[in-house]
């Protein structure tokens, strides 16, 4: 399957002051496949080592942390010979091997003619924990999420629908195919973006066998916990993990200790909580008291929203048929918009935008506000339907006057007052 990240992989390639590189994310959001499929096509061959697979590998590093030495003794063990430039080495699972994380230091500043990428699903964890040394300055880093709405377009053979949502949103023009686009964004929330839910319903259009594999990818999140947590922190971060739902269905989404677990505090659920992040598991969205640059300076920490790292498994998480979302009864309307208002923030952290909510006494709430490129503070109100009517978003606005406001809803393109209305499937266009 086709994905974005190989665009930014292909251009680390070709630089000539690359570092190792460490590439992030959760799991099962396609690092593997994307690192071997890249490795494939761009370079002779791959020398491909997996942490977590064997207990050799690990003395390999144990020794001394000279790269020629590694490198030829990973080129024993492998069978493959590694060619400065030619070869592909990939450290998967890295987070295992403390001292192969440390070795990327000394790839870069001693043996920079080799490609080396290494992946980690519990890196940010490993690091947290173990007090893991980490290479800062030595590599360079990206971060694979699940695939957008767009990747999954491609995915399903709708490249074509791709290409005039990308038009009618540089135009800002009304897109004709406007229903059908907004039924396959239904679909995607129900099947979300983990690459192997997205092929088996690419494979078969069957809701059933998707939420079987997304039943079997949530089990494995909560197998992953035990592995770099006591079992008194396992037991808190599952428990903060079962509450995601739950803070999500509350009106205002603002995360609460208390439905955790009745009198639960924060000092108590903090860890859990950066351990669930560290994993890539939630995307944390954390409040501003002001709609003013620079707005991490107003940021309020611990007031946030908690969202789901992806819409699929949040459907199956809550056992939310397929039905159900495509057609949306009235007993669903009241949790349809946390579920458009994760779909967002979910979007928002693939684009790279780092996005806060704002809130005003009580009085009023912005979903979400960012600082553009230009240094602008632009609010961005999530509507799932159609109908837009809201004072929080006037309230702002005679507040702070944007240069602009954007409103997310099931209305097609337009711009009205200084509002810029974009369709939920034209979410992956918007860019800083």
């Amino acid at each position: 399957m086709e994905r974005k990240i190989v665009e930014k992989l292909l251009a680390w390639k070709n630089n000539s002051a690359k570092q190792p590189l460490i590439l992030q994310g959760a799991r099962q959001v396609g690092k593997t496949y994307i690192l071997l499929s890249f490795g494939k096509e761009y370079y002779k061959n791959i020398a491909y080592f997996s942490m977590e697979e064997s207990k050799d590998l690990p003395a390999i590093f144990e020794r001394d942390l000279n790269p020629e030495r590694i490198v030829r003794e990973l080129a024993a063990y492998s069978g493959q010979t590694i060619l400065p430039g030619d070869t592909l080495i990939i450290f998967d699972e890295i987070q295992a091997c403390e001292q192969a994380l440390t070795s990327l230091k000394y790839f870069a500043e001693k043996a920079p003619q080799y490609h080396v990428i290494a992946a980690g699903s519990l890196l940010g964890v490993a690091m947290k924990r173990e007090r893991f040394s980490f290479p800062v300055g030595k590599v360079d880093m990206l971060h694979l999420y699940p695939m957008d709405f767009e990747e999954f377009l491609w995915a399903i053979g709708q490249d074509r629908l791709c290409s005039l949502i990308r038009e009618a949103y540089d135009n800002f023009t009304p897109l004709s195919l406007h229903d059908t686009a907004i039924d396959l964004y239904k679909t995607y929330l129900v099947v979300g973006g983990m690459p192997r839910a997205v092929q088996e319903y690419a494979d078969k259009r069957d809701f059933d066998f998707v939420a079987a594999l997304q039943r079997t990818l949530n089990d494995s999140y909560i197998a992953d916990m035990a592995k770099y947590a006591t079992p008194q922190e396992t037991t808190r971060i599952m428990a903060a993990w079962a509450s995601v739902p739950a803070q999500l269905a509350k009106e205002n989404r603002k995360f609460q200790y208390k439905v955790i677990k009745s009198g639960a505090r924060a000092k108590d659920y903090e860890i859990a909580l950066e351990w669930l992040k560290a994993a890539g598991m939630i995307n944390k969205c954390v409040h501003v008291t002001e709609g003013k640059m620079p707005l991490s300076a107003y940021a309020e920490n611990e007031a946030f929203k908690v969202y789901m790292v992806d819409t699929g498994l949040l459907c199956s998480k809550l056992d939310i048929a397929a039905n159900v979302v495509l057609h949306t009864p009235h007993s669903f309307e009241g949790f349809k918009g946390a579920l458009a208002e994760n779909y967002i923030c979910q979007a928002l952290v693939a684009n790279g935008i780092n996005a806060y909510y704002w809130s005003s006494q009580g009085k009023a709430e912005v979903d979400f506000v960012f600082q553009d490129r230009e240094g602008n503070i632009i609010p961005l109100e999530a509507k799932s339907a159609d109908n837009v009517r809201s004072k929080s978003l006037r309230n702002y606005r005679d507040i702070y006057k944007p240069i602009y406001s954007i409103r997310v809803s099931a209305r097609n393109f337009g711009n009205e007052n200084g509002i810029k209305s974009i369709p939920l499937y034209a979410m992956f266009c918007l860019k800083l």
